[in-house]
């Protein structure tokens, strides 16, 4: 896997750090190659790998399936999991300082899963999600337990208006006394994209704020979408 780890050491982390400041999210282009997408849409009908699978609908999450990788991840998903995290975890912790949270995040994602799983926060996060045609997924928050990092990403294993239309990428964001602001993002196949789990700050005239996000996947028009979601925290069940 040295091949992805040189590739994401080689990113230019400073203006993704830069468009997560900005915006809440960066797009970086071209991380993942073909064969590693097919890969990864190939496993999906291998049961051995996942520990649980959730059909949308039945709990009005959206349309469509997605399945919750098991510990030991896949060496590809392992590397990328760990390799990323120590770029992202210096921009969680400005954003805590920005916001007088008192919270830091440990400089390894080793050392995160530890205080995770002393929370008894124990099940892998990691999950693939598949939509057929009029799929999609509502806005939500994925965070899981007490212990959480504010920070993840997107793996998009599928090409744009090639394999399917429709299924934008959606985020929404919630300025405090004012309307939500829609953000609709169209990565493609092998593009990941990186973006605030629940809340991101901005610069106002007194100082920094919080303002609330979510995402979810506008509806699919036709053909089939697979992304894969790397979470850093783990989950209680």
């Amino acid at each position: 896997m040295q091949n992805i780890q040189s590739k994401i050491a080689s990113l230019n982390w400073e203006s993704i750090t830069e468009s997560m400041h900005e915006n809440g999210y960066a797009i970086i282009p071209n991380v993942l190659n073909n064969d590693q997408c097919e890969d990864l849409k190939f496993d999906y009908s291998n049961p051995n790998l996942y520990r649980k699978t959730v059909v949308m609908e039945r709990y009005r999450f959206g349309l469509g399936e997605y399945k919750y990788f098991n510990y030991p991840l896949p060496d590809l998903i392992q590397t990328i999991r760990s390799a990323i995290y120590p770029k992202l975890a210096p921009i969680a912790n400005v954003w805590m300082k920005a916001l007088n949270i008192n919270t830091v995040f440990p400089e390894s994602h080793e050392k995160l899963l530890e205080q995770c799983h002393a929370n008894n926060q124990l099940k892998a996060t990691v999950l693939i999600l598949k939509y057929g045609k009029s799929g999609f997924n509502t806005l939500h928050q994925d965070l899981y337990g007490d212990i959480y990092f504010p920070i993840q990403i997107v793996l998009f294993l599928n090409e744009p208006d090639q394999d399917f239309t429709g299924g934008e990428f959606v985020l929404t964001q919630q300025t405090p006394r004012a309307q939500s602001k829609a953000i609709v993002l169209k990565p493609k196949k092998g593009d990941v994209l990186v973006f605030t789990t629940n809340f991101r700050p901005i610069k106002g005239s007194k100082g920094y704020y919080r303002v609330n996000m979510k995402h979810g996947v506008s509806e699919i028009h036709s053909g089939e979408r697979h992304t894969l979601g790397i979470i850093f925290h783990d989950a209680l069940s």
